[in-house]
């Protein structure tokens, strides 16, 4: 259940609406009242959201998604909360879980924690408490993963910091927005990536290139640094989707 005093969910958080920027957030929540109003909160914010109603659903737009932060109900059809928690840790360390519950045992919230949960929120709560929790935890994730500015995969040893890169010992010429690419993709591997997320986080929101500019790129990123380009390992095309880093 929901407190309902700013039901227009008109938020002033703005270093929340910076920090937003396509964050990806997935609500697992079987109330179709509550399912509505969450994915207002975060979708009015600028955030990337996925709404499902069923465990198993759940962790599937879990794996094929991989959010940056999952808000997560206990008491749910398919897969209970309390096991989804567990294999969401398990399987990606960093994301954020914030679990929302009826129930308020101290014993309770204790064992979510054991589990893996970075925070617990009692029902009934306000949508505005719900999405300061919510960026208060992407803050702290954040603050917890260095920088990356070397990183190897396959054959290939890229610099970052340098701007050098390396395939099978021969150095190989990136341009400036290449390594822009590809440590997007390095710091986001194994997760889909639309084009329209690439041309907004690598190209900016200031710049008009066509989904066919980050195709082209792609190509001559897998030209440089696929052993065999057309039949790429590294960076994988998900057809109707978008893109995939694989190291």
């Amino acid at each position: 259940m929901l407190q309902t005093e700013n039901v227009d969910m008109d938020f002033a958080i703005k270093d929340g609406q910076a920090l937003a920027a396509r964050t990806q957030i997935l609500v697992v929540e079987d109330d179709p009242q509550m399912q509505k109003v969450l994915h207002r909160v975060f979708h009015d914010q600028g955030y990337g959201v996925t709404v499902c109603g069923d465990g198993q659903v759940g962790l599937d737009a879990f794996r094929s998604g991989k959010p940056a932060a999952v808000v997560l109900d206990l008491m749910l059809p398919g897969i209970f909360g309390r096991d989804l928690c567990k294999i969401f840790k398990s399987e990606q360390p960093g994301v954020q879980v914030i679990v929302v519950s009826a129930i308020s045992e101290v014993a309770d919230k204790v064992l979510l924690l054991e589990l893996g949960a970075d925070d617990y929120v009692t029902k009934p709560f306000s949508p505005r408490e719900l999405l300061a929790r919510v960026q208060a935890a992407l803050r702290r994730s954040q603050k917890q993963v260095p920088a990356i500015t070397s990183y190897s995969f396959g054959v290939c040893e890229v610099d970052f910091s340098k701007m050098s890169a390396r395939r099978s010992g021969k150095p190989v010429t990136l341009t400036a927005h290449e390594f822009k690419l590809l440590k997007y993709f390095v710091e986001n591997a194994e997760r889909v990536l639309s084009r329209e997320e690439l041309l907004n986080e690598v190209w900016g929101y200031n710049s008009y290139p066509t989904t066919r500019t980050v195709d082209n790129q792609i190509l001559k990123l897998r030209q440089k640094l696929e052993p065999d380009a057309a039949e790429p390992h590294h960076l994988q095309t998900v057809y109707g989707a978008g893109y995939r880093f694989v190291p």
